[in-house]
């Protein structure tokens, strides 16, 4: 059954079932088959090269190799950039934080928001932060979203929904870390299915296997100037973190001219350390093929209603109010499209419709589109603000010590400055 999608429809449905999910297709842009490359992540040992998070997954009745292709965590980033821009561009009503840096003189930073910030409203950045002078976790509004928990979330509802949308953790509250957590209510991962992997013996103790991919990826680098690796650099005598050719303007010690480096484990004296000269051609075993990108995206309504909000209106229209903005943050994603990194651009293979799952199992399909998804949240906005809540946007400005830490590590970053050859 096809269902046109009300906020008087998701109040029932907040509170009587079990979930508003999509499963979606999606394939490279380059078309089916097309080489993608998939997050890396450091080698399980020193002097390997990344590697990309391969799984074994029921797929159709049969375990497929599976390449995780855009975790959990990123495509809440995703999702939280996508509602930010809503929110800016479009006028969508969503209150957040916002650390506002452009007197801080840290250019080109001008701001950092509860949807930027990876602890969200409770990452360090607000909490190093002022508002009207005051440190903002000791402010009135900082006090509130430190003593919120399920039993009470209004505080997190009025500041900065997205906290309980993507989940949230008052990791640095008293108690050493034992703040309240906010569980997702929201989880999207994008995974491709059937992809090709080879097996390589990783412990020939215990004969325990590790999947690597069975795609390769080419690097290399022809320097225009032919600058050759036997030429020495110095490091300079007029300026220890600057560097020279030349011999007699070398700084020295009693074993004679310093060659130049930046940090430990350079070529000291190569023209490489200062990223001149050729790459060596090289193939690593990264990026990967698969029969089709799964895309799941699950809001849960059985999740939304552990939170409570003061009274029974209350916690219908908050709870409501968030699956709303669930829905948003999907629409809006696929506005904005699948370009999720160099060599990573995916398209949806086919338009999967949304679902809600009841309480017994059984789905009915969801006919929502963005503009609707919009015009639903802004109700439940709307019917939110009627039972009592008062959204707040802040703004904060930064401590004069958090300024200075970010200006020494810019000047750390310049002092070791050096690019790196570029991933795919």
């Amino acid at each position: 059954m096809s269902v046109t999608l009300t906020v008087s429809s998701l109040h029932d449905a907040v509170a009587r079932h079990a979930a508003v999910r999509r499963i979606s297709r999606l394939q490279p842009v380059g078309g089916a088959g097309d080489k993608i490359f998939p997050p890396t992540y450091p080698a399980a040992r020193r002097g390997e090269t990344p590697r990309h998070v391969f799984e074994r997954r029921r797929v159709d009745g049969r375990e497929a190799w599976c390449v995780l292709i855009d975790s959990v965590q990123s495509q809440a980033n995703r999702l939280e950039e996508a509602l930010l821009a809503a929110a800016e561009r479009d006028g969508l009503p969503l209150p957040y934080v916002t650390v506002d840096f452009r007197n801080a003189g840290l250019d080109p930073l001008e701001r950092i928001t509860s949807l930027d910030a990876p602890h969200r409203v409770y990452d360090a950045i607000l909490r190093d932060s002022l508002r009207d002078d005051e440190r903002f976790m000791q402010s009135k509004a900082g006090r509130r979203l430190a003593e919120a928990t399920a039993a009470d979330a209004t505080a997190l509802l009025e500041i900065s929904p997205t906290a309980l949308l993507f989940g949230a953790w008052h990791s640095q509250g008293e108690g050493g870390g034992l703040g309240a957590k906010f569980p997702r209510a929201l989880v999207s991962e994008i995974m491709g299915i059937n992809a090709p992997v080879d097996e390589v013996v990783a412990n020939q103790r215990t004969g325990e296997t590790e999947p690597r991919t069975a795609g390769q990826r080419t690097g290399s680098r022809i320097d225009p100037l032919g600058v050759q690796k036997n030429v020495k650099i110095y490091r300079s005598a007029q300026d220890d973190k600057d560097w020279t050719p030349q011999e007699t303007e070398a700084a020295r010690n009693q074993a004679g001219p310093i060659l130049f480096s930046r940090k430990r484990g350079d070529k000291a004296g190569k023209p490489s350390v200062i990223n001149h000269g050729n790459v060596t051609p090289s193939v690593e075993p990264l990026g990967a093929t698969c029969a089709y990108a799964e895309h799941r995206a699950v809001i849960t309504l059985a999740g939304l209603r552990r939170l409570r909000f003061g009274s029974d209106i209350r916690d219908a229209a908050g709870r409501v109010l968030i699956a709303a903005l669930g829905l948003v943050a999907l629409a809006e994603q696929d506005a904005r499209g699948y370009a999720l990194r160099s060599r990573c651009d995916l398209v949806c293979d086919g338009r999967a419709p949304l679902e809600l799952v009841r309480a017994d199992g059984a789905t009915d399909t969801i006919e929502l589109d963005r503009e609707q998804a919009r015009a639903l949240y802004r109700e439940a906005y709307n019917q939110a603000a009627s039972a009592g809540f008062r959204f707040e946007s802040i703004t904060l400005k930064p401590q004069d010590r958090l300024i200075e830490i970010v200006k020494r590590s810019r000047e750390s970053a310049l002092e070791g400055a050096g690019g790196e050859a570029d991933e795919d």
